[in-house]
Order: C-alpha cells, then structure tokens, then sequence
C-alpha cells in the first residue's frame, strides 16, 4: 500500500509540474487520461496489482483557455455566408454535435438516412476507430440539415455508397480539415467577426444551446457521444426519437427549417 501511495504521489507530482511549467489545462487532462489508460494496461497484463493513476486529478492552478460559443445570431450569421458544402460541415458542427473527424469521415452511405452512423473518424490523417465506445453512434440529422446534405450529395460525383461525403480533390480521401477550414471556413467568417470560432466552438455551441432550450443533458450526451455520469452512462440511454425532436428544436431556433 505505501508503495502504491508513493507512485500515486510521483504521477500526481508530474502532473503538477507539468501545470506549473505553463501547460494548459486540456493538455494536463490528456496527461491524466493517458496516464491511467498506460498503468489500466499493466494491471490487465498483470504487471501491477493497482492502479496508482486512477485517483489523480488536474490542478487547479491549470491555465484554462477562454471558452465560448456562439450565439444564435452569431450562428445565424454563420451559415448566412458559407457555401453549401461548408454550411453542411458546418451544420454536422453545430446543430448535430459531431466532432470534426467524425464529420470528414462520412461516406454517402452513412449519411444518406435521419441519422449520421458514426462508425469511424479521421484522425491525424489515417481512418481510425471513434474516439471512445460512446462515440461509436447514430447522431440525429434534422430536417434541415438533411436537406443540405441531399443538395450536396447531388452535386457529387461519386454516387456509390462508399464514396466520401467530403472528398479530396481526388477523391480517393477526405478532404483534409484544416485545410478546408483555413481555405474556406476562415476567410468567410473573419469578415463577419467571427473569426474566433473553430471546431471546438462549434460543437460547444451544440450542447450550450441544446441547454438553453431545456434539452435534457442526458439527450445531449447520446447526441454527442460522451457522458454526463456513470449512472446514466450504463443504464440510461435517450431514444432516437427525443434525439431527432432535439435537433429539430435547434434547427428552427436557428431558422434553418
């Protein structure tokens, strides 16, 4: 036990300092996250009969950056000068809550029904697993984004299944996010002041105005494909029908139906 103490204390310390050395607060949380994952692996190969990771926590001296989110003019504006292939990208952002690499691994396929089938993401480059086993999902399209996302589709020239929703000039990738978003997305946003959002803020925006519209979280959560506790993560699960009236909810905030 007092060994077990003493490792707990020398992670904890690392972490520490890592706050202190200016680290942000998300970065330290990523720390903390791949810490227990590590020392999780070694008590299943039985290496080690605890974890001594499991009870670390993320100073409070972390610097946290600045948080916002969009309001629904800034929203409203948002769309108002993007073109349709960024309006649905950016419509798959805000109003269904799904993260970018999430978005950019779409295929036709798995986008074509009221419900995106969240089965891979692209991450670093390389089509991956989703982020975690609640990511793996239907997210709930509304009315009007699934409109967009038709138009698009219409406009692709790839019409098989598999073909990427967002392909790359040719077409046998996605397109890649960040170029998408410095190319397109930025310009655009910049000289309506809102040169501030990115993808993070987008998909913020989604659960803060869900919020705001009374939307229960734990519909929010399945929506976006993490949780709210262990209780609910476990045992609770919202329908796709609550899930579907959330998004419509948003959409006609917005003014997109």
């Amino acid at each position: 036990l007092g060994s077990f103490s003493r490792g707990r204390d020398e992670l904890q310390d690392f972490l520490d300092g890592k706050a202190k050395a200016g680290l942000s607060y998300s970065v330290v949380a990523h720390l903390r996250w791949d810490l227990r994952q590590v020392f999780r692996m070694a008590v299943s190969e039985q290496y080690l009969q605890r974890n001594p990771a499991e009870l670390l926590f993320i100073p409070k001296d972390a610097p946290r950056a600045e948080t916002r989110r969009m309001n629904l003019d800034d929203v409203r504006q948002f769309f108002a000068v993007l073109d349709l292939r960024e309006r649905v990208i950016g419509g798959l952002a805000v109003l269904a809550g799904m993260r970018p690499g999430e978005i950019f691994a779409l295929t036709r396929s798995r986008a074509q029904s009221e419900y995106a089938n969240i089965q891979q993401r692209v991450y670093r480059g390389e089509i991956d697993t989703p982020k975690t086993f609640k990511s793996r999902r239907l997210a709930a399209l509304g009315v009007g984004l699934l409109d967009w996302i038709r138009q698009w589709m219409e406009m692709l020239p790839d019409s098989g299944p598999d073909g990427w929703l967002f392909p790359s000039e040719r077409g046998a990738t996605p397109v890649a996010k960040d170029n998408c978003w410095r190319r397109h997305f930025l310009p655009r946003l910049k000289a309506v002041g809102l040169g501030w959002v990115n993808f993070q803020v987008l998909r913020r925006t989604h659960s803060s105005l869900l919020d705001d519209l009374g939307v229960d979280p734990q519909v929010r959560a399945d929506q976006m494909g993490h949780g709210v506790d262990v209780n609910q993560n476990d045992y609770t699960r919202a329908s796709l029908e609550r899930r579907k009236d959330a998004v419509n909810a948003l959409e006609k905030a917005v003014g997109v139906m």
